[in-house]
């Protein structure tokens, strides 16, 4: 029994070692990366392209989102909103803007998915050349749109565009750290795959489809993380996203720390949950021709939230201690655990170098082991009362460019 017990303790530290080191390899190229002088990359032959923003209750924010999108149009392109199922002025308010609209009522399929199959079936009969998707709150920098649309139609395959949320000014200490973890999440890690010639996870906003490949893959669904779900479907199907960094959208998150908790433990259960679903679909097909990507995919989305990964390596510690004290020949355990954490610790370190000192002081830093306690209830209430239906996050703005 005490050998068997040992094989498993050793077995689980082995896997939480893997997406610790695929961490830290993400880190270091993305840090490498940034350390390049910045390309400059013209968009190119700029084709048909329609912005489809998916809204739901967003009275609040979709004017600005609109106006931005709106001064960088290209001649052939259009914006048309989907308003989804709401109870506010978004849709008046989109037209007012110069938007086009349609409207979806449909209370019993809720969430961005149903949304946004929606709009794609809108665009049937006139379809363009690409489709970029763009949240409600989000502000598209200057160029991204064209960008985005040249690189899609150029590569034949989704693009994700550099997709930042900021925190507000004066924000507490809880909303940075939300900022800081986002930072690694869209911009280090996925800078660093791109660097070593490897696909991207999608993000939600600042994503260019050409049209074969949103026309062509099911987008209703109410998953909680429907872009991760997507870019899985996608890859799947042999067009994994690729990162285009130049093409910069952004957005604020939540003021209120109840609105900031609530999105982030939806953000948390489904990535867990795509880390269920979507490892498994994605290495099935990672053994094809040309599909290496694949792979990429699936041990980047391996990597849990950093709070809960933290967790899981002191917990690969305690279980190395224990078989070292109670077990002969518990080196190897103690190595890997010994070498997780000091890996850990290093891509800790650089990605607060890199990206986190923004938002983040080292004196708090150094606070880290408390916000990973707080976290403990998140991750809990995954295995016990695990969120399964989308919620909308309540926010009063979106960052402004």
């Amino acid at each position: 029994m005490n050998a068997l017990l040992q094989a498993l303790g050793l077995a689980w530290i082995f896997c939480v070692a893997i997406p610790v080191f695929v961490l830290l390899l993400e880190v270091l190229a993305g840090w490498r990366a940034m350390r390049r002088p910045p390309r400059g990359q013209p968009p190119g032959e700029v084709p048909s392209y329609v912005v489809l923003v998916p809204a739901h209750d967003e009275e609040g924010t979709i004017q600005p989102t609109i106006a931005a999108a709106r001064r960088q149009l290209a001649a052939a392109a259009r914006l048309l909103v989907v308003a989804d199922n709401c109870s506010d002025r978004t849709a008046d308010q989109a037209r007012a803007a110069g938007a086009e609209v349609v409207e979806r009522h449909d209370p019993l399929l809720r969430g961005k998915g149903h949304a946004l199959a929606f709009g794609v079936e809108h665009l049937e009969e006139a379809p363009p050349a690409v489709v970029i998707v763009l949240d409600a709150d989000c502000i598209a920098a200057p160029g991204a749109l064209d960008l985005l649309a040249a690189t899609a139609a150029r590569l034949g395959e989704p693009v994700q565009g550099s997709y930042m949320m900021v925190a507000p000014p004066g924000g507490s200490l809880q909303v940075r750290m939300a900022a800081f973890a986002w930072a690694v999440k869209n911009q280090l890690r996925p800078l660093g795959l791109a660097s070593l010639g490897l696909p991207c996870q999608l993000m939600g906003s600042g994503m260019a489809f050409p049209w074969p490949c949103i026309a062509g893959v099911e987008l209703a669904s109410g998953h909680l993380t429907e872009d991760l779900q997507l870019g899985v479907k996608l890859a799947a199907a042999g067009h994994a996203p690729r990162f285009c960094p130049e093409a910069r959208v952004v957005s604020a998150f939540p003021e209120q720390r109840c609105a900031l908790e609530s999105q982030r433990r939806r953000w948390e259960h489904g990535h867990l949950s795509m880390i269920l679903a979507g490892v498994p679909r994605l290495l099935a097909g990672a053994w094809r021709p040309g599909r290496i990507g694949n792979l990429a995919l699936a041990l980047d989305l391996l990597v849990p939230p950093l709070a809960l990964l933290a967790i899981l390596v002191l917990l690969a510690c305690g279980v190395a201690a224990w078989t070292a004290a109670d077990q002969r020949g518990g080196g190897p355990a103690v190595a890997v655990a010994t070498a997780s954490l000091l890996a850990f610790a290093a891509a800790v370190l650089l990605m607060w170098w890199t990206v986190g000192r923004r938002w983040v002081g080292l004196h708090e830093l150094l606070r880290a082991p408390a916000y990973v306690l707080r976290k403990l209830p998140v991750y809990a209430s995954f295995v016990v009362r695990r969120q399964r239906e989308w919620v909308r996050t309540s926010r009063q703005h979106a960052a402004r460019e």
